[in-house]
């Protein structure tokens, strides 16, 4: 009896740390910049927050960056974790 109850615990606890602690809250920020004609907007940055694993929360933001063009404007958007 004593070890089941034992066991439970030490189960309840090793659950309860590993949904706890994996689980952050990261910004996500994304620098983006415009080229290829004058009058174009400074660079622009833009945070957005993420609760989730480092891994995971890395990966999501830097999926954000990409480069575009579209009648001759350039528009490069760079995204890192903080």
């Amino acid at each position: 009896m004593k070890l089941r109850l034992v066991l439970l615990a030490a189960a309840s606890l090793l659950l309860i740390t590993s949904i706890t602690s994996c689980r952050r809250d990261y910004t996500c920020q994304c620098e983006i910049t415009y080229s290829g004609q004058p009058g174009l907007p400074d660079t622009l940055y833009r945070d957005y927050p993420i609760t989730e694993t480092k891994k995971k929360a890395k990966n999501l933001c830097e999926q954000n960056s990409r480069e575009s063009e579209m009648d001759g404007i350039k528009t490069k958007e760079t995204c890192y974790l903080y």
